[in-house]
């Protein structure tokens, strides 16, 4: 039945920011300018990750997928000419959250706008981080505090803004069946209310929980994913008023943002990602019940490499025919009632409950984040393995391969490359900064955020100060490391071998055949040196060669390449596997094959895999790398001969 009044419609946005805070700003003005109606910032990894541009993990990071944000002075850069009070902006940001929402609300004040009209997201989700993101900083319990502060502050100072988005995205990009996907993100939003809870007066309490808003992913089978979303809807509402009491309905909605999937965009054939991205938007905004508050879509061309203006505007118009040209906004729900929509999120929400309780009984996402994660390495594997065996076709890649070339692959290779100086010109203008601000200040509020972390107190407060005095990201990531320590998350790949043998025997013989020849099990140590931390694909190398017979050697994420270097020789390693999809793997492998051959490594195989386009790719095997590997490749047994043909070629020449 069509609608009284037209609904109003999503956010529209675009997940955007690389190189340097000017050009970023300028791409946001441009898009705002094309229709966008409101801002996504994406932060380059150090800035995720709590490092200064200067940092030694930082090289070969800086305004690579985000722009670099070091200090003030490259926030009131960014947001140069954008009036803040009119603007909604979401900040893809968890680890060092608190210190760019600081920063911000100094820019807001220095606009002279008042801060408690600011409307938009931080992020804020640093139990996803360890799941599978990977820019997470310091551990769970002292993390989970520091998304309580920033709640806890918004609520009290900056009432319009969302304090912290519970993110799936990620989960999905990880691997999660839709059941995971719900429960592991419901079990986080819990952890977080239950943070909250004893900070708030209780009759304030549902206030609060109705500003926490959640990130989703929408994948390609679009009819799960809106039952997903309708599933999502329904148990958000019954935890809020069974487990919390939350009695006005409206503190129980599910509001939620998304971007679409990007772990089923393709390398080949990359066109046809257009037609991927439009179906899984149809998943969060046909639902009017469960219709997404905010869309960011991909580009078309972003298994390939940086999104240029005009892809990312592509995408853009999308949302806009979605929205304006269509009739869709002047309906109501169009599934209310339908039987098979009515059973697949009944199903689901079963399936989702179940596994909140086996969460709740190892203590809340706290306590299971281990668990988590070995779960989402294991379904990522069984996803593959489907692909691999023609289970789950993907057009394209492993089902009509072939096609004419693609048009829109012009000279610049179809992607947006950041010029190599960027890293250099920001490292001068942090110096510069650092050179100009007043030293006693800086230090004053550095001691006054170091009492209040060890206090126990909210950190909001010393973290606006900070900003104000002229703190960098770096130097507040220190105070919070200096307090709470260093964490490394689990990898979710055990020594043991699974139960996804079958199949194998023929690699398996030919691993031990090599191994004999070798005098022990064939050891391959799988790195990721920088600050990426996507590590579902080293996770499926390490899951993979495990389960092929290999000795592996995988420590997870964030090592520099000195330390694999050391690894390597320390544990004999008879091939190298670095996984590097930042963008950054010139600069790291280039470090990486020097470090080798300076400790008498040179003989050992390297391999090296990532979204590396093919001038790169020569550009790496010239350095010596023996083979490298891109989303294209897919079949991981195809990869395991490689390994074992790299240490003993006859082994599998006499397969």
């Amino acid at each position: 039945m069509s609608s009284p009044t037209k609904d109003r419609p999503w956010l529209i946005r675009t997940y955007a920011g690389h190189s340097t805070a000017s050009a970023s700003n300028a791409l946001y003005r441009a898009n705002l300018a094309k229709g966008q109606t409101g801002l996504s910032v994406a932060f380059d990894l150090p800035t995720q990750t709590g490092y200064d541009s200067d940092h030694v993990l930082s090289r070969g990071e800086v305004g690579k997928v985000g722009v670099p944000v070091c200090h003030l002075g490259d926030m009131r850069q960014l947001f140069a000419d954008i009036p803040l009070e009119q603007m909604n902006t979401s900040m893809t940001i968890n680890a060092t959250a608190p210190w760019l929402l600081a920063l911000y609300i100094a820019v807001a004040e220095e606009q002279g706008v008042d801060p408690s009209t600011l409307q938009g997201t931080v992020q804020n989700d640093l139990i996803k981080e360890y799941l599978s993101r990977g820019t997470y900083i310091c551990p769970p319990k002292p993390s989970l505090r520091m998304i309580g502060d920033v709640a806890e502050y918004c609520y009290k100072h900056i009432p319009k803004w969302n304090p912290m988005n519970v993110c799936s995205y990620h989960l999905q990009e990880a691997g999660a069946t839709p059941e995971q996907e719900l429960s592991f993100a419901l079990a986080t939003a819990i952890a977080v209310l239950d943070e909250l809870r004893p900070r708030v007066p209780e009759a304030d309490f549902p206030v609060l929980a109705g500003r926490i808003s959640f990130f989703v992913n929408a994948g390609i089978r679009f009819v799960t994913e809106m039952c997903k979303m309708r599933a999502f809807v329904d148990l958000w509402d019954e935890i809020l008023a069974e487990r919390y009491g939350v009695e006005d309905p409206k503190f129980r909605r599910f509001r939620y943002g998304v971007q679409v999937n990007s772990l089923g965009l393709t390398e080949q054939q990359p066109e046809n990602n257009v037609y991927r991205i439009l179906i899984e938007m149809l998943a969060v905004t046909l639902s009017k019940r469960a219709r997404a508050r905010a869309v960011q879509l991909p580009a078309w061309n972003e298994a390939l490499g940086l999104p240029r203006p005009w892809d990312q505007q592509w995408s853009m118009r999308m949302q806009q025919i979605l929205a304006y040209e269509t009739d869709l906004l002047e309906f109501d729900d169009l599934f209310d009632g339908n039987p098979a929509v009515d059973a697949k999120v009944e199903a689901l929400k079963d399936g989702a409950r179940r596994e909140l309780a086996s969460l709740d009984g190892m203590g809340g996402a706290i306590g299971a984040i281990d668990y988590m994660k070995a779960q989402l390495v294991g379904s990522n594997a069984a996803r593959l393995g489907r692909i691999e065996r023609n289970e789950t076709t993907v057009v394209g890649v492993n089902k009509w391969q072939h096609g004419e070339p693609s048009p829109l692959m012009d000279a610049d290779g179809g992607i947006m490359t950041v010029d190599a100086a960027v890293e250099a010109e920001q490292i001068g203008r942090l110096n510069d900064w650092r050179a100009a601000r007043d030293a006693a200040a800086v230090d004053a509020a550095l001691a006054e955020l170091r009492s209040a972390a060890r206090e126990g107190r909210n950190i909001m407060p010393a973290s606006i100060a900070a900003a104000r005095a002229g703190v960098t990201t770096g130097e507040w990531a220190e105070e919070m490391r200096a307090i709470h320590g260093e964490y490394r998350g689990p990898t979710g790949v055990s020594a043991s071998p699974s139960n996804m043998t079958e199949g194998l025997d023929d690699i398996r013989e030919a691993v031990a055949t090599a191994s004999t020849k070798l005098g022990r099990r064939l050891k391959f140590l799988v790195g990721k040196p920088g600050l990426d931390g996507h590590s579902n694909g080293a996770e499926q190398i390490a899951f993979r060669a495990r389960d092929c017979g290999m000795d592996i050697d995988y420590r997870g994420i964030r090592l520099t390449p000195e330390e694999l270097v050391r690894t390597a020789l320390e544990d004999g390693a008879h091939v190298v596997g670095l996984s590097i999809l930042s963008g950054s793997h010139i600069p790291l492998v280039e470090d990486m094959m020097e470090r080798m051959r300076a400790a008498g490594l040179g003989d050992i195989p390297v391999i090296v895999g990532g979204i590396i386009p093919e001038e790169d790719a020569a550009r790496l095997r010239a350095m010596g790398v023996a083979r490298v590997y891109t989303p294209k490749d897919f079949e991981l047994n195809t990869i395991m001969r490689d390994i074992v043909a790299l240490v003993d070629p006859g082994a599998v020449a006499a397969e």
